[in-house]
């Protein structure tokens, strides 16, 4: 993982969000959350908003207008958090964390992300199949996910009780050392000669997660795969290889156990499209991709958006990002998190959107090489168990408790710096989620089918606005 840097963005003033006077009326009204720049509200309730007459800058929210549909927002419970989770925390403690993440009455969270074996956020490097140098194993007569049953698939199986429709993916750090060009977890490349055994290797992995319990939704072969780094896990895997593997492997390999798990290309970031382009105009790896997972640390949001126009039958997920004390700063940092991951990511398609550590420790931690200082949606205090919910908990709250599995992202405008994206849920509901990305307050209207109604956002907050057409 790399770390990005979040650009400083204006001063934000701390005032408080009201209904703009004038638009009383009607026999319904708007619930809205909101979230200041100064911290004052949190994913705070506000009074409700009543219907009437639309006046100045105008959201017009189109529902006939309609775009992906939502498997949800989330996090990755990797190693480290799960370990936390299931280690230094009460059973009280760490009921109340996973009802307050995953539960109908906290953030609701429905997309999770597992790492196969070892990433840097796990206290030891290791696959499900590792050999001594110079062995190998090509028949996985030493494969076991034993590792997986001590944390990690308890607390995912605790999330999925507690939210039936949640979505699992899966992203491997490395394929075991035997099968690259290094004979080591770290650095290297997939060696042509074990591309069946890798195949074999991830099939084996959904066969004995969904075993457990676990059904894991979604696959990619392999996270960040230009990165190679020199502390932990990782895997070069160009997309000229990625295609091979995928169109004469992988694809091959689940079809024939009969399989659903869905592939998905790059997991990588959005400064590199001709990346996933490139696998996707492949004629014998494409019939087997069904999207394109993408992370933040380097390029523009927008960058989804022509992948997704150019393959409109393909997919996309934002499946990384990492907030860290690189970026401390409550403002600056939650601003850019809803502008980039929330609204953008879905206006660009995502039919999800993935934080990198559901929790980690005050030592930003445990880790083995990689970042020191990420930083988890909560932070997990490794002596009390104590939690503290961080910037990131906020921004993506703004979403998870509101958008449900299911709901499409519809049509809206920005008006007047006002950035925003809309949904449709199930239900007929409607969820707009609104950053004021002024310098000072701003009043707007939004307009649905024959109902309208107003606001004024302090500069720099975000407000989720829910009501029925």
């Amino acid at each position: 993982m790399r770390i990005f840097q979040v650009a400083v963005l204006a001063a934000l003033m701390g005032l408080s969000g009201c209904a703009t006077g004038g638009l009383a009326g009607g026999h319904s009204a708007v619930k809205v959350w909101e979230t200041d720049a100064d911290q004052s509200k949190l994913l705070a309730p506000q009074g409700d908003v009543a219907f009437g007459q639309a006046s100045g800058p105008v959201i017009t929210v189109d529902p006939a207008q309609s775009y992906q549909s939502m498997v949800g927002f989330g996090a990755a419970m990797t190693d480290a958090s799960a370990y936390l989770i299931r280690n230094k925390m009460t059973e009280a403690q760490r009921d109340a964390l996973m009802s307050d993440l995953f539960g109908a009455e906290g953030l609701n969270f429905s997309f999770m992300r597992l790492t196969i074996g070892a990433s840097d956020f796990s206290r030891e490097h290791y696959s499900y199949d590792d050999m001594p140098k110079g062995e190998s194993d090509p028949q996985m007569a030493h494969f076991s996910i034993n590792a997986a049953k001590v944390d990690v698939i308890p607390a995912v199986k605790q999330a999925l009780a507690l939210n039936p429709k949640l979505t699992v993916m899966a992203s491997p750090w490395s394929a075991p050392g035997w099968m690259k060009t290094t004979d080591s977890l770290i650095q290297g490349s997939l060696k042509p000669e074990a591309y069946p055994y890798f195949a074999d290797y991830l099939s084996r992995y959904l066969k004995d997660m969904r075993a457990e319990g676990v059904d894991i939704t979604l696959l990619t072969l392999q996270n960040e795969p230009g990165f190679e780094p020199d502390s932990y896990p990782g895997m070069r895997v160009e997309p000229e290889s990625r295609a091979a593997f995928i169109g004469g492997f992988l694809g091959p390999k689940l079809k024939a156990d009969g399989d659903r798990t869905k592939i998905l290309d790059y997991d990588h970031n959005w400064d590199l499209p001709s990346s996933p382009l490139t696998v996707l105009g492949d004629a014998k790896a494409s019939p087997y991709v069904a999207g394109v997972a993408w992370h933040c640390y380097n390029g523009d949001v927008a960058a989804q958006g022509p992948v997704h126009e150019a393959h409109p039958d393909k997919d996309a997920y934002f499946t990384e990002c990492s907030g860290g004390e690189w970026a401390p700063k409550f403002s600056d940092t939650f601003d850019w998190t809803v502008k980039n991951l929330i609204i953008g990511s879905t206006r660009n398609w995502a039919k999800g959107v993935l934080m990198w550590n559901l929790a980690l420790d005050e030592n930003f931690g445990p880790h083995k090489g990689g970042c020191g200082d990420c930083r988890g949606i909560v932070t997990i205090n490794s002596g009390t168990g104590v939690v503290t919910k961080n910037i990131e908990y906020y921004a993506f709250g703004h979403a998870s408790k509101f958008v449900k599995v299911g709901a499409v992202r519809v049509a809206s405008n920005e008006a007047d710096g006002i950035s925003n994206v809309a949904f449709k849920n199930p239900d007929g509901s409607l969820v707009l989620i609104a950053l004021n990305g002024n310098a000072a307050a701003t009043a707007f209207s939004v307009k649905a089918g024959g109902k309208a109604f107003g606001y004024t956002l302090p500069a720099g907050a975000v407000a989720t606005f829910v009501w029925r057409p």
